[in-house]
Parts: structure tokens; sequence; C-alpha cells
């Protein structure tokens, strides 16, 4: 029986206006919503299309985040056998080298075959977590993938690449695949359903340890674009802004 894990975070909304600490050197994280990152969603997806489709057991792994929770028992509704959280100094941030770690640890005592993960998050700096995750366990890594199958000991694997080309491989397994998109869409649940694990299921949780960070970037100031110069809107008809967009690359040695 397959064993496939899923490691997931939270990530800014991008929807919310991002403010920059007192410290500014980050975020401002006080009133700043937090949602599953895009292609985790994608990850759980696929993970368990596997299991439909092949049969197997999903297990979604995440970090003690405020809201986690909600996200674990959606996973749950959706299909996952086992939702587990990483109890841990996650408040106070993380970066994907501390978070990377700490799966590793945990993924020693749950013994995947496969660990699907998102192939990255808006919040990512530097590293993400999957190949992070993948060199700390010594698999192999393939990421921005776009379909799974798995055909014994291994996973096919289709592979995005620049110019509409599909790349279609073989990896053994055990491996980490970092999900660009799942081949379906991430199904919506009924909050109604939502609610029914929570009386059904339970978190299973892990101590992480102490985080450790090191190897990540050190941040020293973070800012908002600063406004320059204002765009020129050209007037005229079709030969006129023709005739000026000549003259402005001339002046700026374009042409």
């Amino acid at each position: 029986m397959t064993h496939i894990l899923v490691p997931v975070k939270l990530v800014p909304d991008l929807v919310e206006e991002l403010q920059i600490a007192g410290s500014g050197n980050a975020l401002d994280m006080t009133w700043l919503r937090l949602i599953i990152s895009e292609f985790d969603d994608h990850a759980i997806e696929q993970a368990i299309i596997l299991k439909e489709r092949s049969g197997g057991e999903v297990t979604v792994i995440a970090p003690d985040q405020e809201g986690m929770d909600d996200v674990l028992f959606t996973a749950a509704a959706k299909g996952a056998d086992r939702i587990t959280k990483l109890s841990g100094d996650f408040g106070e941030g993380f970066n994907n080298h501390a978070l990377a770690r700490a799966f590793a640890s945990a993924v020693e005592g749950l013994a995947p075959d496969l660990i699907l993960t998102g192939v990255q998050g808006n919040n990512d700096l530097d590293g993400s977590v999957g190949p992070c995750l993948a060199e700390y366990l010594g698999m192999a890594y393939v990421g921005y993938v776009a379909g799974v199958s798995l055909e014994g000991g291994k996973a096919v694997i289709k592979k995005e690449y620049p110019g509409g080309l599909i790349a279609e491989m073989e990896v053994a397994l055990p491996a980490v695949l970092g999900i660009q998109a799942a081949e379906q869409p991430p199904r919506y649940v009924a909050v109604s359903k939502v609610r029914q694990m929570m009386k059904e299921t339970s978190i299973v949780e892990i101590d992480a340890g102490d985080l450790d960070p090191s190897g990540g970037l050190d941040v020293s100031r973070m800012y908002l674009p600063e406004a320059a110069e204002r765009a020129e809107m050209l007037q005229g008809n079709e030969k006129e802004v023709a005739a000026r967009l000549v003259e402005i690359f001339k002046e700026i040695g374009v042409i």
C-alpha cells in the first residue's frame, strides 16, 4: 500500500494589503490573513487522485500556524486519511530551511513512499520546501510536475517546460515531487462536511523541536516599491503616436 505524504504551509493572502513590520525586515503579521499555498492545495488534490486511482493512504502534515486546523480538517474532508501538525515555535515566523528540517525529522517516523508538496509559495525568498526536504531525506526531487501515476515502485510523472512542452519521466520511489498543478482543480467540500470531520477526525501532533533556520537569507530591509516618474500617455491618431514613439526611442538611445 502506497503511503503518500503531503507537507503544506500557509502563506499571505495577496488580496490583502501587505504592511511592513516596525523592524523593517519582515511583514507585519498582526492582522495579515493566511491561506493555504495554492500549489500545496494542488499537491493535496493530486495525492487524493492517486489514492482514488491506485489505492493507498494520504497523510497531510503542516506546521502549527494560526488557522491551520481548518486547512487540515478540510484536507480530511477531501479524502486525506491522516492529518498531522508539527508543534513548535512557528508563531514567530520561520524560513523554508527550518520548515524542511522539521518536516524531515517528522518524516523519519512516517515512512512515506511518495512526498508531494507545492512547487513553490508566494512567500518563498529562497529554497522551496520540496528541494530542501528531498536533500535532507536523501531522496530524488522533480519539480514543476503536472501529472503523476504510480506503477510498481516508481512514479511516472509529467513535467512542464517552457513553450508548452511536456516531458514524461520515471522516478524510483521514495521521491519528492514539487506539484505545479494537479490533474484536476482542487475539489470543493461543503462546510458541513468539514465540520463533520472535526467531530470524527483528530489531528495528530508531533513535536518539531527547536527550529533551525540556518542556510536561509538574512533580510536586512523590506520596503514598498518607490514611485518614480509617472507614465506618459500618448495622445493623437496612429501616425502621431507612432512618430512620438520613434522620438522617445531616439531620446533614450534605443534607435
